[in-house]
């Protein structure tokens, strides 16, 4: 094993790349601004064949290298798939010429309809506020989640999220253009209008960045900053990064396949010979905490909810999370990229939850003299999505290189 701060650029093709692939979602641990550091690793042993995501995340990724190289894009969470569709997809906009406008009209409508139906739901924040008249507002609408709105098959967020994440106004947005979407299922839009909701929602939320928990106005300072997201709009966010997505996509006949998979079973279905990228979670959290509000826009299955953030009940626990099965998580996909004989580029950093000496001895034991390994370090500032002294943190990102001899 060697460790080196600079790639020799020399010796393997370089793959192109996308620097300027549209932004969906605000992502704790994205890749994009090291997108560079992070191709550079997958040219280094890419042969050809198929590049695996094998935890996308963002997927920001697959958007990168859309029109390079057949992607297999997966992550556990469904929103990922999602995104993954929406920069992988083969768009015609020649036959929806005026798709932005429709769905726009639709969408509209329904809320014109639900404002109507519930004419006595009317919740001004365009107005002063004491602390106090703010936290009732707030409250009155966090009981809407004992309104009947079930006239409505789509009120998940009316009535679950009011007052919470989102405004009253702004969850009726969102679930009329998330029933307009429904009307686009089995084309590359459907997934471009969820993704550009996803924006809106990320956008408009009074949240840090992630959905782990909604802020409580505890002083007219936090109440001033809160204001600015209520008082935002979801349809201006959703018409921008839709316009975004017609500029920028086109067609795309390339062979990605996207899948939600555990990654053990997603190596599985790996053809051999294939180019790994792993960037598996770094730290404790689950990220199904912070991502759970688009994990049930995607599946809008009306689930269980509960606890302050309104988390889904059936929330995923990733291994990679949790310190006694960490070491096994990476012993199971090391062991079955070897079996592959597929190349690997794996992130990680030194706040990782295992020890960085300890996961490359581990690399090397499993993956054994087949495989060359290398290491790449990068000076990094990560994001903790927050909003006050700790929003960055120095780092040092790590690039696994793991080559077949």
């Amino acid at each position: 094993m060697t460790a080196t701060n600079k790639l020799d650029l020399s010796s393997y093709y370089r793959l192109n790349y996308d620097e300027d692939v549209p932004h969906i979602i605000k992502y704790m641990g994205s890749k994009r601004n090291l997108m560079g550091f992070v191709v550079e690793g997958i040219s280094e042993v890419y042969k050809g064949g198929v590049v695996c995501d094998l935890f996308a995340g963002s997927s920001v990724l697959a958007g990168a290298l859309r029109d390079q190289v057949p992607i297999l894009s997966n992550d556990i969470q469904e929103y990922s798939a999602v995104l993954a569709k929406t920069y992988l997809g083969d768009y015609k906009w020649s036959d929806n010429t005026t798709l932005i406008e429709d769905v726009v009209s639709k969408a509209s409508e329904i809320v014109k309809q639900f404002k109507q139906s519930y004419p006595y739901l009317y919740f001004d924040y365009d107005r002063p506020f004491t602390l106090d008249e703010f936290i009732k507002l707030e409250e009155e609408q966090r009981q809407l989640v004992n309104e009947d709105f079930s006239k409505f098959p789509y009120h998940l967020f009316t009535k679950n999220y009011s007052g919470r994440y989102w405004s009253y106004d702004q969850c009726v947005w969102i679930d009329s253009i998330r029933a307009v979407a429904d009307d686009y299922k089995g084309t590359p839009y459907y997934y471009a209008i969820i993704s550009s909701l996803m924006f809106a929602m990320s956008y408009n939320s009074q949240s840090t960045g992630h959905y782990a928990q909604y802020r409580d106005a505890t002083s007219v300072a936090s109440m001033n900053d809160i204001l600015i997201y209520r008082r935002k709009e979801i349809l201006p966010f959703f018409i921008r990064k839709m316009e975004e997505f017609k500029q920028k996509f086109g067609r795309n006949q390339l062979k990605h396949v996207i899948v939600s998979m555990d990654y053990r079973d997603c190596l599985d279905i790996l053809p051999s010979g294939a180019t790994v990228y792993a960037d598996p979670p770094y730290c404790f959290v689950h990220y199904s905490r912070f991502y759970h509000a688009i994990e049930t826009l995607v599946k809008y299955d009306y689930p269980e909810v509960k606890y302050k953030g309104r988390y889904r009940t059936d929330r995923h626990q990733s291994p990679f999370c949790i310190r006694t099965q960490v070491a096994g998580a990476f012993e199971a996909m090391f062991s079955k990229i070897k079996q592959k004989e597929a190349n690997l580029v794996l992130s990680y950093s030194n706040t990782g939850m295992i020890d960085l000496e300890k996961l490359l001895k581990l690399s090397q034991k499993i993956l054994g003299s087949a495989y060359q390994i290398d290491v790449r370090l990068l000076d990094y500032q990560h994001s903790t999505m927050g909003r006050r002294e700790d929003k960055s943190r120095d780092v040092k990102e790590c690039l696994v290189i793991a080559k077949t001899q």
